[in-house]
């Protein structure tokens, strides 16, 4: 693999800056054999977002991740390296969430159908979801992972993990107005200096083995909790039937219909 020109993607609201994972640390090579490294062909060039596996065949990202092409990479630690452990595979179709709104960033959640199934195996392999209305607790204490900044300056080439706590819903409706608790989880523990931003939208906050939601967006200022992440569990119909719809239309050679909508 050539080295990789990192245009870290994160989504801006009005008024948000970029920032960069703070209080994390590099994870133990292969620990977390859902994750992806998505490089994204977009308007504005290229740039990169994380993401996980939930099936053999479909990755789950952030809307906002969305580019006319996108590569991904699993079973990666570093990806300046090409790792026997990798799988490098390019995406087939990427379905946003039809009702993704780029201005407020509700319903920031996408599927990247991928052209070839992967190989399970130690490296790669998906992560469970959440069932029907389950959400996290205050004060669960979860990860996320991710490729992201890890200083001003610095970005990382190898995988970070943290750790943060999930929060009460009013703490984030005090800070962004369109904190929607239905489809959105408030995480972030501000008296800790430890965030997920830049460079990691799109992966995965796991609370005990669960991916419960997906790096979304964060505050204006660099580094500072809480942030908002999307609440899979509230999109798990919507999941279900896009992932069946695709693979039945592929395997009938079909073309693209409303009951995929």
């Amino acid at each position: 693999m050539q080295p990789l020109l990192l245009l870290l993607v994160f989504v801006l609201l009005p008024g948000a800056k970029a920032g960069k994972i703070i209080g994390g640390q590099e994870a133990r090579p292969h620990s977390y054999p859902y994750m992806a490294f998505l490089q994204v062909e977009g308007p504005e060039g290229r740039s990169s977002c994380g993401g996980f596996l939930v099936r053999e065949d479909f990755v789950m990202t952030a809307g906002h991740c969305w580019g006319s092409a996108i590569n991904v990479t699993l079973g990666a630690h570093n990806i300046e390296k090409q790792e026997r452990t990798q799988q490098q595979i390019t995406v087939l179709r990427a379905i946003r969430h039809p009702r993704y709104n780029e201005k407020n960033a509700l319903n920031d959640i996408m599927l990247l159908q991928l052209r070839n199934r992967i190989k399970k195996n130690r490296f790669v392999r998906p992560v469970a979801l959440p069932n029907a209305g389950e959400k996290p607790k205050p004060g669960a204490l979860c990860t996320v992972t991710g490729w992201g900044w890890i200083s001003l300056n610095r970005w990382s080439d190898k995988l970070q993990e943290v750790q943060l706590r999930v929060q009460s819903d009013q703490k984030c409706t005090r800070r962004f107005p369109s904190y929607c608790s239905r489809t959105q989880i408030c995480v972030g523990d501000p008296k800790q200096k430890k965030a997920a931003f830049q460079g990691d939208s799109g992966g995965p906050l796991v609370c005990n083995n669960v991916a419960q939601s997906i790096v979304s967006y964060g505050d204006k200022e660099n580094g500072t909790t809480p942030e908002v992440f999307t609440r899979i569990a509230s999109y798990l119909s919507w999941i279900k039937r896009t992932m069946k719809c695709f693979k039945r239309q592929d395997q009938t050679e079909q073309s693209w219909s409303s009951s995929c909508d």
